[in-house]
């Protein structure tokens, strides 16, 4: 951060992403393609947060968790698809400093936020699991409204210092952001400074924030399955596994792509790759929760189906 003086951010007023290629049938068919994909991702998690509010049966620590999580995929979505469909129709696609810290910042927020997250759900699961008898005692309703404040605070924490850290470097031009949107390693390829501190930077807060929480996920995992293996039933096994198997699935689809983005070398760059790899985490992610997590059941009591199809 040699290069944190007075010609920092006020060298530059907009950016200009690049984002997807600028063939006109091109562009419109993945307008199309997005605009749907966050309608449905909108559709599917609000559904989720509607069901569990008004079914008292989801009343439980899981589901008040799953229902935070559909609230953060929904805004996750929003800070960055939005900008997608505005820059395919609009030919400048330049979006101001401010908005890009402001992005940054929402979009680290709720990443962070979502790591941590994870992680306490896999805490939810090791406990109605291994300690059946005191679950109540250990998610009780207040445990759980401060583990989500917890969750918040390390998200507005970790989001604020890679926004700060990476906004205050001088931007010289050119400035062209090779992405749909102001991810952090898109935008330090175009600092005019050294950026060896923010890659030590990037590096402990990706230790801290993404391999610390996955750490704890695969550590409750272990005595999950290991309690599970001691259940005599197969029944009982069958139904211990299958309210894991989608937190398994979603922590794998989120944790994979984000561990390459935030952990790897700067040298090991590669806009095309990298925003494949954001649509993944970010969006692809954000779709298929709603579908992995089912609660199919309560939405056909909702709708007045006494049962849902198997």
């Amino acid at each position: 951060m040699q290069s944190l003086g007075k010609k920092n951010h006020s060298s530059v007023s907009e950016f200009i992403l690049l984002g997807f290629p600028s063939e006109t049938q091109v562009r419109m068919a993945l307008f199309a393609f997005f605009l749907l994909l966050y309608l449905i991702t909108l559709l599917g998690n609000g559904l989720i947060v509607m069901l569990i509010y008004l079914d008292s049966h989801l009343h439980m620590p899981m589901y008040f968790f799953l229902s935070v999580l559909s609230l953060v995929d929904m805004s996750y979505v929003t800070t960055t698809v939005p900008q997608i469909l505005v820059n395919m129709v609009c030919p400048r696609r330049t979006i101001s400093w401010g908005a890009c810290a402001a992005q940054m910042f929402i979009f680290l927020v709720l990443g962070i936020a979502e790591c941590v997250l994870y992680a306490i759900m896999a805490y939810d699961r090791y406990v109605a699991i291994c300690f059946p008898l005191h679950y109540t005692l250990l998610m009780s309703h207040s445990i759980c409204i401060k583990m989500v404040i917890v969750c918040w605070s390390i998200g507005i924490t970790g989001g604020l210092i890679y926004t700060v850290f990476t906004m205050h470097l001088p931007y010289c031009g050119p400035y062209k952001i090779n992405h749909f949107f102001c991810e952090v390693p898109a935008v330090l390829k175009l600092a005019c400074a050294d950026t060896s501190f923010n890659d030590r930077l990037d590096f402990i807060l990706g230790f801290i924030l993404l391999l610390v929480p996955l750490s704890l996920i695969l550590a409750s995992y272990v005595r999950i399955f290991t309690s599970i293996f001691k259940i005599r039933s197969a029944q009982g096994r069958l139904k211990s596994f299958s309210t894991c198997a989608s937190h398994v699935t979603v922590v794998i689809m989120f944790y994979g792509p984000a561990i390459i983005m935030y952990m790897r070398p700067s040298s090991w760059y590669d806009p095309e790759r990298d925003k494949k790899l954001a649509l993944f985490y970010n969006v692809v992610s954000a779709f298929l929760n709603p579908i992995i997590y089912n609660v199919k059941k309560a939405f056909f009591k909702w709708m007045g189906w006494s049962r849902a199809p198997e």
